[in-house]
């Protein structure tokens, strides 16, 4: 019969033993579902780039300019290599830029 680690052995939880190793893990495999922002209806209010727990949308500095003429110095695209596809972006878009689209691999 093996013998159990006791709790002692344990790491310690919700402690993150090294600062900056959350890049390593790139969560994407997750998703069922994937997030997709319209450029045209996107008015940069930033609630996407807020609520977004991972971070996985990025505010770039690149500028865009709608068909309607209208000129945007920021864009926000999604990291979908972090992206864990849990919809608070698209639930907060108050113009329902962003969709939640199937997930195909």
């Amino acid at each position: 019969m093996a013998s159990l680690s006791g709790w002692r052995t344990l790491p310690p939880g919700a402690v993150i033993l090294e600062p900056g190793s959350s890049v390593k893990y790139k969560t994407a495999s997750w998703r069922t579902l994937r997030p997709v922002i319209d450029q045209e209806k996107c008015i940069r209010c930033r609630l996407c780039w807020t609520y977004c727990p991972e971070p996985a949308i990025l505010e770039l500095e690149k500028p865009y300019t709608a068909k309607s003429g209208r000129t945007y110095k920021v864009t926000y695209e999604i990291d979908y290599d972090y992206c864990k596809g849990c919809g608070l972006c698209a639930e907060e878009c108050p113009v329902k830029a962003i969709t939640m689209v199937e997930e195909v691999r």
